[in-house]
């Protein structure tokens, strides 16, 4: 079984950008297509992109195309969430999964989790 650990969140102000990490382990970490998502209190947990095996497709949620990047780092096992233009309604404890599915954007297709990271955003 895959072990994910994400790191980079913090308090940021609107308009700022944070760069997420998601360090893999154990269990053929290069053989999953990987996620990130993020649950807000009150909410539930919201898909926000994937990555495949290699790197080479992606998939967003419409709410933060063109504004987040997921990529990874193989020879790191690494995935990564850039993610810019940050709103307060951003706010919420990120997280970063692992599936043997590439595309899917339903949590319970994803079979590891790590701990998460809270991002904060003011305005």
């Amino acid at each position: 079984q895959v072990l994910l650990v994400e790191s980079g969140g913090g308090l940021v102000q609107a308009g700022d950008s944070l760069k997420l990490s998601c360090a893999a382990s154990g269990g053929a970490a290069g053989s999953y297509a990987m996620g990130w998502f993020r649950q807000a209190p009150g909410n539930e947990r919201e898909f926000l992109a994937a990555v495949s095996l290699t790197g080479s497709r992606t998939h967003y949620a419409d709410s933060v195309k063109g504004r987040f990047a997921i990529s990874r780092d193989n020879a790191e096992d690494t995935v990564f969430l850039q993610m810019n233009s940050l709103k307060p309604e951003d706010t919420a404890v990120y997280y970063c999964a692992a599936t043997r599915l590439f595309y899917t954007n339903i949590a319970t297709d994803y079979s590891a989790w790590g701990q998460g990271t809270q991002v904060t955003v003011s305005s």
